[in-house]
């Protein structure tokens, strides 16, 4: 197995042997200078990439990826946990077809589409016994048996889901809004609920005005009529609830809302459902127009709204009891803090700003399931025996999450953990679930960063895993006696499969020792692992390996093409920059040109790469989701620039307040930290400070903008892709999070949208745009086109991408896009 190793590299002239050293990190830590600023540098193995023959070009970068290797995706265990599976892009075509590994060699074959039912699941529910493990395939219902044989359960285009093993041995599922259970064995199945949002059925109705109210007092037919209707009506709903043969009376809920998710008891005598008003984000939203389709003419699709037409979103929990037919709304006041205003301080600046006195008062706030963003079981969780019901809300102004049980008997929600963030609270590590029938476990960020803790109902909570580092996609094993996780405890840009016992009798053991990115895919029985493992000069590939410490992973898939590891591609280095604003270094990849030399007189010119979404990850030691970036950089270091790829603050990886600093100032913290990064490029790695480029995408392009226009002369020229120029304009899911809403803190728009910078540009400036983008609109680029026209800068030029959304799909643009960035630097930096 290639690996990397740790070295600390001191000063400007050890920096330059740094980015070949396979030195151990101690015998480097002993040449140390005590008067010399320290930088931990992460290099990747000069041995892991083959001695390049084949020749590197834009056009080659920017071809279909097909060229590079169609590496394994999604992988996964058979349900008998005997078979590895993943997905594998067909050559040439989109389709993914599914791979079956057939020995311990690895050999996949495709496997055939009239069998995709076997293996492929949608949701998966062990029954309380283990006896039968029941699934949805394409919307319908499986039970697979010990003994292999499988039953199908449904077969129609109602589509089921949200299954449920039962106390008594049976199923549950939903179907639109109606309940079933199964006998898996019989197949006979049977209604136990139906939801339905209407006013209930009446025998008669009311009179409705004067005329209605006279003729039911005058007329005796129609006295007798409404009679005749009330008699048969009573019968009807006499046999409904007496005759267990008959579907039972519907629950009829407020018509004004919709159900968002719900879930039955495993007992089968109580579902709890979470309802709302409809969500109608789209229906209000704006239109996008797409110039390019078969008939020649102009259409248009909706798209969502703008943070700054955002409407609050609250649910509401019912309890439906379906042995007594009854129906109870729970109220959120034993959450602590559900009345606080959270934004006092906040919209009191802004009032202050406005010369307005701002009065607090304390009111319930907006609360919602929390969105489970992949989560296995969602926001409402049973235990197995059905006594206990946990939830997972989420304070729509974002900054608490609270995780509670429902005391049935009181008709009231029990909270067990509030998580509180003055900023707001992540959209990640939020898994939660029973540890067993008394116990919950859960990811909390509570002491800064993502780690894993255990909640007895009446008991305190204990935490599994501690320190600076982030613990990712937790499961437990299937005896409870562990949580397997995945984090980077050695090094931030190193990712390794770890497992603690949930009892917090042991430290984490760790699982793999691979460096790089090492995900994971727990088997059914919990005593194998798929292994998904790349770094930065490989990608994803599978390996295998028994869930204990002391196996060794074994390879199990090679995708990788011979072009692609025929290319002499540039190992890049992670170092921790010095930052001059905060305690932690700024991790950044660095890049540097074959027989690199920090102490040669001519200066390099330089290239800063900004990595989109904000809260991501990339100065990391796995292979890159910006694949094309990363070789981009490759042919750029071949034409002589220094490149870097730094993790600013609101990145992922770093833990809270990492993430965090970006709050109410989008733009100022990260600007800082390029300008840290910029300072270390020129000090420590003899580049040119007047010959420095930038770019990026989405909230790369925003960076870039930021960039260019609050510090003018930082960077000679930048390329901002499908960026955002007014976060007033973007997603409320997102900006909300960050910024708050523009209503209530204006101050916080204004100071992190570059629209409002703009007057202050000076250097070179491309602005490349996808017109069909529904994430960050076209009419974003648009807008700043037209305040640049009006504040009459130069040396800035626009491109547009007709038939391309946020994520290009043609090679052509892909190609088109990058050899004008390319032409920006030659012609700016050389």
């Amino acid at each position: 197995m290639l690996k990397s190793r740790l070295v600390i590299a001191i000063g400007a002239a050890l920096m330059a042997a740094s980015c070949a050293s396979t030195t151990p990190a101690n015998d480097s830590a002993n040449t140390s200078n005590a008067t010399a600023p320290q930088v931990q540098t992460l290099s990747a193995n000069p041995l892991a990439s083959a001695q390049g023959t084949a020749e590197l070009t834009i056009e080659q970068i920017m071809a279909d990826p097909d060229w590079m290797g169609r590496f394994p995706e999604n992988a996964f265990w058979s349900m008998d946990g005997e078979h590895i599976l993943f997905y594998q892009k067909r050559e040439g075509s989109e389709i993914r077809d599914l791979m079956i590994i057939n020995n311990a060699e690895g050999e996949a074959s495709k496997v055939a589409l009239s069998d995709y039912h076997l293996y492929v699941a949608d949701e998966k529910e062990q029954s309380v016994a283990g006896n039968w493990l029941a699934y949805t395939f394409e919307g319908n219902v499986f039970a697979r048996f010990g003994d292999g044989s499988v039953k199908q359960l449904t077969r129609d285009e109602a589509r089921q889901h949200n299954l449920q093993a039962m106390t008594d041995g049976s199923l549950s599922y939903q179907q639109g809004n109606d309940f079933y259970v199964v006998d898996v064995n019989s197949g006979l199945t049977r209604q136990v609920a139906s939801i339905k949002f209407a006013d209930a059925p009446k025998a008669n109705e009311a009179p409705k005005d004067y005329l209605a109210k006279e003729e039911q007092q005058l007329i005796q037919y129609v006295q007798k009529e409404r009679k005749a209707a009330e008699e048969r009506f009573e019968r009807q709903q006499q046999l409904q609830s007496q005759n267990a043969s008959l579907a039972p009376k519907p629950f009829y809920l407020d018509k004004s809302k919709q159900l968002v998710q719900a879930r039955l008891s495993p007992r089968g005598d109580k579902i709890v459902a979470a309802i709302s008003e409809p969500n109608k984000w789209r229906e209000d939203g704006d239109i996008m127009p797409n110039y390019i389709n078969e008939d020649g003419r102009v259409s248009s699709e909706q798209v969502r709204r703008r943070v700054a037409d955002a409407l609050p979103d609250e649910d509401q929990l019912v309890i439906l009891d379906l042995e007594n037919h009854t129906d109870t709304a729970l109220t959120y006041n034993t959450l602590p803090g559900w009345n606080e205003d959270v934004l006092a301080d906040v919209k009191r600046e802004n009032h202050q700003a406005r010369g307005e006195t701002y009065e607090s008062e304390q009111k319930p706030r907006p609360i919602h399931l929390m969105a489970d963003w992949g989560w296995e079981n969602g926001a409402i969780q049973w235990n197995d025996n059905g006594t206990e019901l946990a939830v997972m809300l989420e304070a729509w102004d974002n900054k608490d999450r609270w995780i509670a049980t429902v005391d049935f008997g009181g008709k009231k929600l029990v909270p067990q953990d509030r998580l509180h963030d003055d900023a707001w609270i992540n959209y990640t590590h939020n898994e939660f679930g029973w540890l067993n029938d008394e116990s919950l476990w859960f990811m909390s960020e509570a002491d800064g960063y993502s780690h894993l803790y255990v909640k007895p109902l009446n008991g305190d909570t204990q935490q599994l895993t501690e320190g600076n580092y982030v613990v990712e996609t937790a499961e437990l094993s299937n005896d409870a006696e562990y949580l397997y996780f995945q984090a980077n405890i050695e090094h931030p840009g190193i990712y390794e499969v770890y497992r603690v016992k949930t009892d917090g009798s042991s430290e984490p053991e760790a699982m793999t020792d691979l460096d790089g990115m090492t995900a994971f895919e727990l088997s059914p029985q919990a005593d194998e692992l798929i292994l998904t493992h790349s770094t930065p000069l490989m990608p994803p590939e599978l390996y295998h390996k028994e869930a204990n410490v002391s196996d060794v992973p074994e390879r199990m898939t090679h995708t990788v093409s011979e072009k692609f590891l025929s290319i002499d591609w540039t190992a890049p280095d992670v170092v921790g920059v010095e930052s001059n604003h905060v305690d932690e270094p700024v991790y950044t990849r660095i890049y540097t040109p074959e027989g690199f030399d920090a102490e040669r007189a001519e200066e390099y010119p330089a290239v800063v790469f900004i990595h989109g979404a904000g809260y991501l990850q990339n100065a990391h030691m796995g292979w890159s989701g910006y694949f094309r970036e990363f070789m981009f950089h490759s042919l750029l270091n071949k034409h002589g620039y220094v490149v870097a790829d730094l993790d600013y603050r609101g990145s992922k990886g770093y833990g809270r307040d990492w993430r965090t600093a970006i709050y109410r100032q989008m733009g100022t913290p990260e600007v800082e930290d390029l300008v840290d990064v910029a300072s270390y490029l020129e000090t420590n790695l003899n580049v040119d400070g007047d010959r420095l480029g930038t770019y990026g995408g989405s909230y790369g392009g925003f960076l870039t903008f930021m960039a260019l226009f609050k510090e003018p002369g930082l960077f000679e020229a930048g390329s901002a892709l499908r960026p955002v120029t007014d976060w007033a304009h973007y997603n409320v899911g997102y900006t909300s999070n960050i910024l708050n809403l523009p209503q209530d803190d204006t101050i916080a728009y204004r100071q992190s949208s570059p629209i409002y910078f703009a007057e202050g540009l000076e250097d070179a400036l491309l602005i490349n745009s996808p017109m069909i983008d529904d994430n960050v609109f076209f009419q974003d680029s648009v807008r700043l086109v037209q305040r640049l026209i009006e504040l009459k800068k130069e040396d800035w030029e626009t491109a547009i991408y007709p038939v391309e959304p946020h994520g290009f799909r043609q090679p052509e643009s892909w190609l088109n896009e990058y050899r004008r960035i390319f032409k920006l630097f030659e012609e700016n930096l050389k």
